[in-house]
């Protein structure tokens, strides 16, 4: 009985933890591509934050732009720790 389990583990296969050479250069690609917009995006986000608190105090007007900022700033930190955090997480 412990010869043919010996048997059946011998022949699992072990695949290695490297993926093709092709797909790693697609997955690079398309990831700094989404980088790049997301770190566009919170420049964008923070511009028109500005913008609006601006237009806004010229008129006189009050409202809740700043938990606007702080949702656009912890975007932004978001993107900009999300490959650290994963390398730390599946390294």
């Amino acid at each position: 009985m412990l010869k043919n389990l010996a048997l059946y583990l011998a022949a699992v296969p072990n695949p290695g933890r490297q993926a093709p050479a092709a797909l790693s250069d697609k997955v690079n690609l398309v990831l700094g591509i989404t980088a790049w917009a997301g770190t566009a995006a919170g420049v964008a986000g923070v511009l028109i934050t500005g913008a609006t608190m601006a237009v806004s105090l010229k008129r006189g007007e009050s409202s809740e732009h700043m938990g606007r900022l702080g949702m656009v700033l912890g975007g932004c930190v978001l993107v900009a720790t999300a490959g650290p955090l994963v390398t730390f997480v599946f390294a």
